[in-house]
């Protein structure tokens, strides 16, 4: 009996609450359940029909598909229209119900940083991108290659398989495409661009690495390693680690049985245990294309075009990553970039393969030399000094670069010559000068 009286007391005051926010005008509730969120916004709906017809404002549910899932347009994971806000809120979370919340917004942002930079950017590169791949999926390559994905790989593949590899005939010789996701860089004849491999390449190539090199793979990578990325021209492998999360790159000798690869995150970054709020549950997949996301937001690296070739550049375009210097009005860029295809780890001399890239130009002012100026001026000599952990392993003294002795006017394009060099570690530097003669006085 003081039970059911006690219970009959508690709907009463929870009545009385209700009876008093019934009250509260419409703007106001709805300014409440806006700063609830969905899910007690959800709740509130099934107090009465007053509060059920706020919480179906779809204006209210527009907000939330906004914050939540940067939806401009109630549409569905496959990107197909909905009725409503509200039903698209519900569509999306069914469709993940499995996986940490937090974690589905984290990589939808991830993936939407990359897409709206190709979108206003890159367009022919964005219609490489396929759509995301199914639980279904996901599970036959797991079954088939006996690896269980980490959850943010999983989700990155839900949202985009990965891209179709296309290649384009160029000059009349068949080349890799430069549509490659991740990007790369070109030097001497060396040239890459990286693709982010779709779900039945990981599957194909990872089972025929098995079958040809299963112990190198299991020395160097680990036994429940994939092949996830790939350069469609000269060979750049990225193999990820199912196990611990980790992500690495290819090295010349990654066929050797005591392994050649080289880690792509830091190990200290990677947390496969959930959190509390499980956005915090990262591997290296995920960190490294949102690290790519920001590079090219913010500028770091850009788009090259060479003749008809365009694609994404991977040495950096801005300080502290690159290094610009003007004297007398003549503007040098530098930056450099690790090649792993071509660094040796078990050679100490040839260890690291960095290239590098210098870009000159000529300021609006021309080429300004003891108060004259002048129109123009050609490179005579340049001068490079190279260390590793400051210590000086080559002396580059020579006419010209690359055989070449550019002119440079005000106004026209960079000229850009890069090369590369192989150092002992890591940790390098390289500085000097370059020796111009100035051209037709203004």
């Amino acid at each position: 009996m003081a039970k059911s009286q006690t219970r009959e007391r508690e709907r009463g005051r929870e009545r009385e609450r209700v009876m008093g926010l019934d009250s509260v005008g419409a703007l106001a509730i709805h300014e409440i359940l806006s700063k609830l969120g969905p899910t007690d916004t959800a709740v509130a709906g099934c107090l009465n029909k007053r509060f059920r017809d706020w919480a179906a404002d779809e204006s209210l549910w527009s907000k939330f598909c906004a914050d939540e899932l940067d939806l401009s347009s109630p549409q569905d994971p496959l990107g197909n229209p909905t009725p409503t806000f509200k039903v698209a809120y519900q569509v999306w979370r069914e469709a993940f119900g499995m996986y940490p919340w937090p974690l589905v917004r984290r990589v939808k942002r991830c993936w939407g940083r990359l897409k709206s930079w190709l979108s206003a950017n890159f367009p022919e590169a964005l219609a490489t991108l396929r759509k995301g791949a199914s639980e279904g999926e996901i599970k036959s390559l797991e079954n088939n290659l006996k690896v269980k994905l980490p959850l943010p790989t999983r989700l990155l593949y839900r949202f985009c398989d990965g891209q179709d590899m296309k290649r384009d005939e160029v000059t009349g010789r068949i080349l890799g495409s430069p549509l490659g996701l991740i990007g790369g860089y070109s030097f001497n004849d060396h040239l890459v661009n990286v693709y982010l491999l779709p779900l039945h390449l990981v599957m194909r190539k990872t089972l025929v690495i098995r079958k040809t090199q299963s112990t190198v793979l299991q020395r160097g990578f680990g036994r429940n390693s994939i092949f996830v990325a790939s350069s469609s021209y000269r060979q750049k492998t990225f193999f990820f680690n199912c196990e611990n999360g980790q992500l690495y790159v290819c090295t010349r000798n990654w066929l050797a049985i005591d392994g050649g690869a080289i880690p792509c995150v830091p190990k200290e970054l990677i947390g496969l245990v959930p959190d509390y709020g499980g956005s915090q549950q990262q591997d290296a997949m995920l960190l490294w294309l949102e690290e790519h996301g920001h590079r090219l937001h913010s500028g770091v690296i850009r788009l090259h075009k060479e003749g008809k070739i365009r694609g994404i550049n991977l040495f950096p375009e801005k300080a502290p990553h690159c290094s610009i210097a003007i004297t007398n009005g003549v503007k040098v860029r530098a930056s450099a970039v690790l090649v792993p295809e071509f660094s040796n780890l078990h050679d100490e001399s040839e260890k690291f393969y960095f290239s590098y890239s210098m870009r000159m130009s000529l300021l609006p002012e021309g080429c300004c030399i003891y108060g004259m100026s002048f129109a123009s001026c050609q490179l005579y000599r340049r001068h490079l000094i190279f260390r590793a952990n400051d210590i000086v392993v080559s002396d580059i003294n020579r006419e010209a670069v690359i055989g070449k002795f550019p002119l440079l006017r005000p106004g026209e394009e960079e000229f850009v010559y890069e090369s590369c060099t192989p150092l002992s570690s890591s940790s390098g530097s390289v500085e000097g000068c370059f020796t111009f003669v100035p051209g037709r006085e203004l």
